[in-house]
């Protein structure tokens, strides 16, 4: 799927807005920039690698060879990376900032508002656009195992630095201490286990490969 690369998730949402509303968006985005411990609930969600929100105006599309176009409304850009399912994303969402994701997109056309999270996750998912091409540099490592190896590569210049000037019993001491300290940092590499737009559609894409599975099996019997 394009919008999966290993562990990541590529998420577009593009939304349109009434042009008389786009001053009140921008209002709402300068505000917080300014007051930035407003996000803080998005700050802490730690399965997101990046996230923005982009005021597309209705005379800024760029012309591809399509032909300059005649639109009606102005559009909000939504673009997030994250890792973990579809599903687990938007609940995230809506459970770390629920009032903040209303203001963002409360100049939207048609926003149900975070919460309840049904209606939210239709409006997100009616709106969203797929990746052609999603590039991502470690595909095998989610944000939080990248900070971890971070973590992990220091200890181990620190031991290096050390190694010279210890006893091979005062090293295999600080090495130990150091594993002891780290060993909830030494994951793995892997794939997602959800590379699907929500559970519910990848449930239904598996359900071909356990049928097969499971006649094969009973064919051995």
């Amino acid at each position: 799927m394009s919008n999966v690369a290993g562990k990541a998730y590529g998420m577009n949402a593009v939304t349109p807005m009434r042009p008389y509303k786009t001053w009140f968006q921008r209002t709402i985005f300068m505000a917080s920039r300014a007051l930035p411990s407003g996000l803080a609930g998005l700050l802490g969600l730690s399965i997101i690698h990046f996230a923005r929100w982009v005021i597309i105006k209705r005379d800024q599309w760029p012309d591809l060879g399509q032909g300059k176009q005649t639109l009606q409304n102005d559009y909000m850009l939504f673009c997030s990376n994250f890792n973990g399912t579809w599903d687990q994303y938007i609940d995230a969402f809506s459970d770390g900032i629920p009032s903040g994701l209303d203001l963002f997109w409360f100049t939207s056309t048609r926003y149900p508002h975070s919460i309840p999270i049904t209606p939210f996750k239709d409006y997100i998912r009616a709106n969203q656009i797929d990746t052609d091409y999603y590039y991502n540099a470690t595909p095998g490592a989610a944000q939080r195992d990248i900070k971890s190896a971070l973590r992990i590569r220091r200890a181990i210049l620190a031991l290096a630095g050390q190694h010279k000037t210890l006893t091979p019993e005062d090293f295999q001491k600080a090495y130990i201490a150091e594993l002891c300290k780290l060993q909830n940092e030494l994951g793995y590499q892997g794939y997602a286990p959800v590379a699907s737009n929500d559970t519910e559609n990848a449930d239904k894409n598996r359900n071909a490969y356990v049928t097969d599975q499971r006649d094969a099996a009973q064919a051995l019997l």
